[in-house]
């Protein structure tokens, strides 16, 4: 519980840009024993803080099959992001978690896999990509669709080609609006669907984005034939405390924060009702 509530140092290893607001930071507990006993699911997210600043949540964007680094994707949008944005190789931050309930990965082992990002929603998906792929032989067919605003704005430019290239895993990418340059897709994610084979009854989504591209990708997975349960997701609200004590992020009988942020549509439409 302790990890839950104090923060444990973590120094910065090294950052790299992904778009002109986005960052993706390698950390590692400052002690080697906090490290090496630091478990995790992918879907899992994290409390930082920046010293004197203040805190906040971000997902973790690292694999459990890769324990080396800890890894969080961050994009410029408010005072703790913009503080963190300035830190460097050798700089301390504060590390509370992992928080949150995360993928249950084992539940999907043999099954097709789908994977549905928007923007800078890729990142909850992408230790689980990893994950999968590090563990390829245990799993089905693998599909990514992922779109972002324009071809600028796509993160892990590097790791797209990468998983494109991967046996056994297919890639198709689309944008809002082309750039000079730009001969892919043009469209929203779901002008996707219809470029790949979905098999509803033995495939598993995992849909992640804003809420609006979320909406209309869950209704077009439900109207091809994949069950509620089939479809997970992830939900944002202000995780402030990170285990259930703020309500800041309660949503009907839940908390984000502690029953999520995964959730199967079921689960979802049912928080609604």
């Amino acid at each position: 519980m302790s990890a839950l509530l104090v923060p444990r140092v973590a120094r910065i290893l090294d950052r790299r840009d992904e778009t002109h607001d986005t960052m993706t930071f390698g950390l590692r507990f400052r002690e080697d024993g906090e490290h090496r006993a630091f478990t995790f699911r992918p879907g899992q997210f994290l409390e930082l803080s920046v010293f004197g600043v203040g805190e906040a949540p971000f997902c973790l964007a690292s694999s459990p099959t890769r324990p080396e680094r800890i890894e969080v994707t961050v994009r410029r949008c408010g005072q703790v992001t913009d503080a963190l944005h300035t830190l460097g190789p050798g700089d301390e931050v504060g590390l509370r978690g992992p928080c949150g309930n995360g993928f249950d990965v084992e539940s999907v082992a043999g099954k097709d896999l789908l994977f549905v990002a928007g923007g800078i929603g890729l990142p909850p998906l992408r230790g689980l990509i990893w994950n999968v792929l590090d563990r390829r032989e245990e799993f089905g067919r693998v599909t990514i669709l992922y779109g972002s605003r324009t071809p600028s704005d796509l993160v892990y430019k590097e790791e797209l080609r990468a998983w494109g290239d991967a046996e056994g895993v297919e890639l198709r990418t689309t944008v809002d609006r082309g750039e000079p340059g730009w001969e892919g897709n043009v469209g929203m994610v779901p002008v996707l669907f219809d470029q790949v084979e979905l098999r509803p009854g033995s495939t598993t989504a995992f849909v992640c984005g804003p809420p609006i591209m979320i909406k209309f990708v869950v209704q077009d997975l439900l109207m091809r034939g994949f069950g509620e349960d089939r479809v997970m997701s992830t939900l944002e609200r202000m995780m402030q405390c990170g285990v259930g004590k703020c309500n800041h992020c309660c949503v009907g009988h839940r908390y984000l924060c502690r029953d999520g942020p995964v959730f199967s549509y079921a689960q979802i439409k049912e928080m609604w009702e």
